[in-house]
């Protein structure tokens, strides 16, 4: 059976410098004196927080399950910095 293939629409169907170009405007579009988490890292800590307070503690399978949360960290920083793949994390259970 044949799978159909979706056609590219709007920003992925851009070039990756066109889609760069148009993220670019968005961020020079808000002045320096409204980026208050640039200006104040511990504002942004506090928000973080907050939004995390906001979750179902059932849900929060990081706080839950330390190994996934060090698993998930080790993934993100290998494939951030090009480091080798890792094992792959169990997906989070609703």
């Amino acid at each position: 059976m044949e799978e159909k293939k979706k056609a590219l629409r709007g920003f992925a169907a851009m070039s990756p410098e066109r889609q760069r170009e148009i993220a670019r405007k968005g961020g020079e579009s808000v002045p320096n004196e409204k980026r208050s988490f640039s200006q104040n890292p511990s504002l942004a800590a506090e928000a973080g927080r907050k939004g995390g307070q906001n979750v179902n503690p059932a849900k929060r399978s990081f706080s839950q399950n330390h190994e996934l949360a060090s698993a998930a960290g080790r993934k993100g920083g290998h494939a951030s910095h090009g480091g080798k793949k890792s094992a792959s994390i169990p997906p989070i259970s609703e």
